[in-house]
């Protein structure tokens, strides 16, 4: 009666999902951390500067209408109090989303850390595209309306009327990661245990 023979492993293992057989498995180096963050903070201070510049551009700014006691909003007008909000939400959820997404995907091997990296990122574009657009677009109504002869019509600065909207780029990040990371697992193959004999190369011991 033969001894039993230790167990060795196969070389002629299964592959890793997604590898094909007979192909070398190359692990992706990460990339250093420093290049990491740098890289975010770049890309979400430019998408800042950018979305604050748009921000100021596309906004719907009510207008008020002067008269001797000073300046009035119309019912038309006052539809559009709130027009910088929504503006700057929309900008800043899409900028996010597009960014985020792109940036998870290129930082996938650093696990959990890349949401983090990619949530910093989002915060700094949304205070950098508030400032932007400020600084570009809000000045203040109350020395313009003192300046403006009756029936002129002056615009309302450039602000946010609330804070919410400065999530957008948050939620729009946090969103796109959670899509990338869903679609990844479930894109992952279930992986089996149970083998048949008949696959089995080796013959049975006697």
């Amino acid at each position: 009666m033969s001894q039993p023979q230790p167990a060795q492993h196969s070389p002629y293992a299964p592959p890793p999902a997604g590898v094909p057989f007979g192909a070398p498995v190359v692990t992706e180096p990460k990339l250093p951390w420093a290049k990491a963050v740098l890289v975010t903070v770049v890309v979400f201070l430019v998408a800042g500067v950018v979305a604050g510049w748009a921000w100021q551009q596309f906004s719907p700014l009510a207008r008020y209408t002067v008269d001797e006691q000073g300046g009035a909003l119309g019912e038309e007008q006052m539809t559009q109090i709130f027009g910088p909000d929504g503006t700057y939400t929309a900008i800043g959820f899409v900028a996010a989303l597009v960014l985020g997404g792109a940036l998870f995907w290129w930082l996938r091997n650093y696990g959990p850390w890349s949401v983090a990296i990619v949530a910093l990122g989002a915060c700094l574009g949304s205070g950098v595209s508030w400032g932007v657009g400020m600084l570009l677009g809000h000045d203040p109504l109350q020395p313009r309306l003192q300046a403006a002869k009756p029936g002129d019509l002056v615009a309302a600065p450039l602000e946010l009327h609330t804070w919410t909207p400065t999530v957008a780029w948050l939620v729009g990040a946090a969103l796109a990661c959670a899509i990338i990371a869903a679609t990844s697992w479930r894109a992952e193959p279930v992986a089996t245990t149970s083998q048949s004999a008949a696959s089995d190369g080796t013959p049975p011991v006697q």
